[in-house]
C-alpha cells in the first residue's frame, strides 16, 4: 500500500512579509490554502495513509485544518522535522511511517492540473520502475533539476538549475519512490548549500537504471508557488478554471465523496458545517 507524504516545511522567504507569521502552505491560493491542492492530488491517486511533514510549530496549524483526517475518510499523521535540511533530508524524517511499503511525496506548494492526473498517479502503483518522477516543459529550465535525453527518449543526465539548460523538462515536485529511497538518502552527501538534495536522490535511481519521467504533455498546467509571482498566478488560474467550469479544483470533501471515502450524507454535512462562503457556495454546486 503506497503511502502518501507531505513535505510543507522550509521558510518561504521568498514570500516574505507574507510568511514572516505564517507557514507558506497555509497561504491562501485562490479559495483555500494553499496545502489543500498536494492534499487533494494524493487522494486522487487513491492514497489514504498519508502524512505530512513540518516543523513542530506549523503542524499545530495543519492539525486544525484537517485534525485525523477521518471526516474526509483518510487518516494524517503529522510528522517534525527539526531543521530544513532538503527534501533528502525530510524523506528520513517518514521512514518509520512508511514502513516496508512505497510512498508518493509531493511538495507542498506544488499544483498539478490536468483531466487525467489521477490515472497517472495511479498508474505509478504498478509501475516495472523503482522511481516514478514528473516531468513538464518550461520557458524558464534554469530554475529547476532539469531532464536531458537522448535521441532514443532515454535519460542521459539530470543536472540542477544548469546555467545553458540542454533541455526545458523540468522535474516537478512530484515523486512516487519505492522503500529503498530511505537507504538511498542515508547515502547521499551533503551539498553546497548544506541539505541532502532530491536531485542527488533521484540521480541514484538514474545510475541503477531504476528511473521513469512521465511527461506532463499539453493539457497539463504546474505551478511551483514559491514566489509571489507564481502565487498570483495560480491564484488567478484557479479563479478562471473554476469560474468558467463551475468546477472546484483541490476540494477535499468533493473528492473525498468521489473516490467513495465518504458517503454523500458525510459530505453533506461536511458542507452544512462550513461558514457560507465562496468555497462552500461551490462545493454545493459541483458536489451535490
Amino acid at each position: 500500500m503506497t503511502k502518501g507524504i507531505i513535505l510543507a516545511g522550509g521558510t518561504g522567504s521568498r514570500l516574505y512579509p507574507l510568511t514572516a507569521s505564517l507557514n507558506k502552505h497555509q497561504l491562501p491560493v485562490f479559495d483555500k490554502p494553499m496545502i489543500y491542492y498536494p492534499l487533494s492530488l494524493l487522494m486522487l491517486a487513491g492514497i489514504r495513509d498519508l502524512a505530512i511533514v513540518s516543523s513542530e510549530s506549523d503542524l499545530i496549524g495543519f492539525k486544525n485544518l484537517f485534525g485525523d483526517g477521518s471526516k474526509f475518510g483518510i487518516s494524517i499523521n503529522y510528522i517534525k522535522q527539526a531543521r530544513p535540511d532538503g527534501i533528502s533530508d525530510a524523506l528520513l524524517c517518514v521512514e518509520e511511517f512508511v514502513d516496508q511499503e512505497d510512498c508518493m511525496v509531493v511538495l507542498g506548494d506544488n499544483i498539478f492540473y490536468g483531466d487525467q492526473m489521477g490515472t497517472l498517479l495511479s498508474n505509478c502503483h504498478a509501475s516495472k520502475y523503482a522511481a516514478n518522477i514528473f516531468a513538464i516543459q518550461v520557458d524558464d529550465p534554469q530554475r529547476y533539476g532539469v531532464i536531458c535525453f537522448d535521441e532514443d527518449n532515454e535519460i542521459i543526465d539530470i543536472v540542477e538549475k544548469p546555467l545553458n539548460p540542454k533541455s526545458n523538462w523540468a522535474i516537478c515536485g512530484l515523486y512516487h519512490l519505492d522503500n529503498s529511497c530511505f537507504k538511498r538518502a542515508r547515502g547521499l552527501s551533503k551539498s553546497r548549500r548544506n541539505e541532502l538534495e532530491i536531485t542527488d536522490l533521484i540521480k541514484s535511481y538514474l545510475d541503477t537504471k531504476d528511473l521513469n519521467v512521465v511527461k506532463l504533455g499539453r493539457g497539463y498546467s504546474w505551478f511551483d508557488v514559491g514566489t509571489i509571482e507564481a502565487l498570483f498566478a495560480a491564484s488567478q488560474f484557479i479563479s478562471i478554471v473554476q469560474g468558467r467550469q463551475n468546477v472546484s479544483i483541490g476540494a477535499i470533501e468533493e473528492i473525498a465523496l468521489a473516490k467513495n471515502y465518504i458517503s454523500t450524507s458525510e459530505c453533506e454535512e461536511l458542507i452544512r458545517q462550513m461558514p457560507d462562503s465562496y468555497y462552500s457556495d461551490i462545493l454545493k454546486k459541483s458536489s451535490l
